[in-house]
């Protein structure tokens, strides 16, 4: 591969790059469609481009598809500091204020589901719906990761995050090859083709964006017994008040089933839990036909079942 550059993550298709102030960073999106907004955050290793497939379908069906870069990631600005849950939840809300959209239908997946669920509790009047891919509750998250020796296993990457400079390393040594490793154990018996898993090596290989991607992680730990780690649990006991999907793949090695289930008791409001049969950790992309169809027809449900 050749050297990445930004150009690397802003890549051709029918919807639209440009760039938004939010929060104080600039964020890079992909836009498609008129309606409803639909904000998408991708998860860890990924980049917007990871909604390459649902940006179509949601703008076929009538909506405004809004895929964002987190910051630090893809075409967004990698800033020293701002990675802890609630600056980036706050990053997130505010791109939907930026569009000039009064609120959003919120769709994240792996870390952009832990930021959406913190999202719609933290600004619950600009999240109009939620949807969780990969990702239980983030106090559902913690309380797996301290006593599930399963779960602490399943998720051992991210203890592996927490020396200094050697993941960055790692991630982006041998262009990348780490990345396309991740993407290949996480996923199902549908592996991704070495073309897209190429784009995502790429990705991670532009300067920064490997130590951006792991400072959320690090918070994640390190603020575990910390003063500020345990106030962000104890906000995280604020329901969520919108119809909520939560979504998983069967086969997820990274977020068990058994974390993710049960998240609905900090959902005050219908809640749809879909399980996807034969799929890993990336259900919008090992099967995006039916990951897309699920989402469609959730959101144009105007009464979501519980």
């Amino acid at each position: 591969m050749n050297d990445p550059a930004p150009s690397a993550v802003r890549l051709e298709g029918p919807w639209t790059h440009r760039d938004v102030a939010a929060n104080g960073a600039r964020f890079h999106i992909a836009e498609l469609g008129d309606g409803p907004l639909v904000m998408l955050v991708h998860g860890f290793p990924e980049f917007w481009w990871a909604w390459r497939h649902q940006l179509v379908a949601l703008a076929d069906a009538g909506f405004r598809a809004v895929a964002m870069d987190l910051r630090g990631v893809g075409g967004s600005d990698r800033t020293p500091r701002g990675y802890d849950p609630a600056n980036l939840a706050l990053d997130i809300t505010g791109v939907i204020r930026s569009l000039g959209e009064p609120d959003a239908a919120l769709v994240g997946h792996d870390l952009g589901g832990y930021l959406a669920w913190t999202a719609a509790a933290m600004r619950p009047k600009l999240v109009r719906r939620l949807a969780v891919v990969s990702m239980p509750h983030p106090r559902r998250w913690r309380a797996a990761m301290l006593r599930d020796r399963r779960q602490s296993t399943a998720a051992s990457y991210i203890w592996g995050f927490q020396r200094p400079w050697v993941p960055e390393r790692q991630l982006i040594a041998d262009d990348g090859a780490l990345v396309g490793r991740l993407i290949r154990d996480w996923s199902g018996p549908r592996l991704p083709e070495d073309e897209t898993v190429e784009t995502y090596q790429r990705a991670m290989c532009i300067p920064s964006t490997a130590h951006c991607s792991i400072e959320p992680y690090r918070w994640l730990v390190r603020s575990l017994a910390r003063p500020d780690g345990i106030q962000f649990n104890r906000r995280m006991k604020r329901p969520v008040r919108v119809p909520t999907l939560h979504l998983h793949g069967s086969l997820d090695p990274v977020a068990r089933t058994r974390s993710a289930a049960g998240s609905g008791e900090y959902v005050e409001a219908p809640y749809r839990w879909r399980l996807f049969d034969g799929l890993g950790h990336f259900p919008h992309e090992e099967d995006p036909a039916a990951f897309s169809t699920e989402l469609v027809n959730w959101l144009k449900d105007p009464e979501p079942d519980r």
